[in-house]
């Protein structure tokens, strides 16, 4: 068991990309980036809430909008798979 855990990380390890430093460097550089922390400002003044509490609830937004659009698009797909099902019996 302990050798298949083994194999399982080194294969993670080969996977990651080691350049992060540079990746986030140029995250956080981006104009993405600046319009989000003008969000955050914007959002904790007019909310009257902290910078993190602003920060913590446009990410949770944004990853709901996600899980939502992964929800429709999931269903879309197994309603298709449902129509070609039918037309094929």
């Amino acid at each position: 068991m302990q050798i298949l855990n083994t194999a399982i990380i080194k294969l993670k390890e080969k996977g990651l990309n080691s350049s992060y430093e540079e990746r986030l460097k140029r995250l956080c550089d981006s104009p993405a980036l600046d319009a989000l922390n003008r969000s955050i400002s914007f959002l904790s003044e007019s909310q009257k809430v902290s910078r993190d509490q602003a920060a913590v609830t446009i990410i949770d937004t944004i990853k709901e909008l996600e899980t939502v659009w992964n929800d429709y698009i999931m269903m879309e797909g197994i309603d298709k798979l449902k129509s070609l099902l039918k037309t094929q019996n």
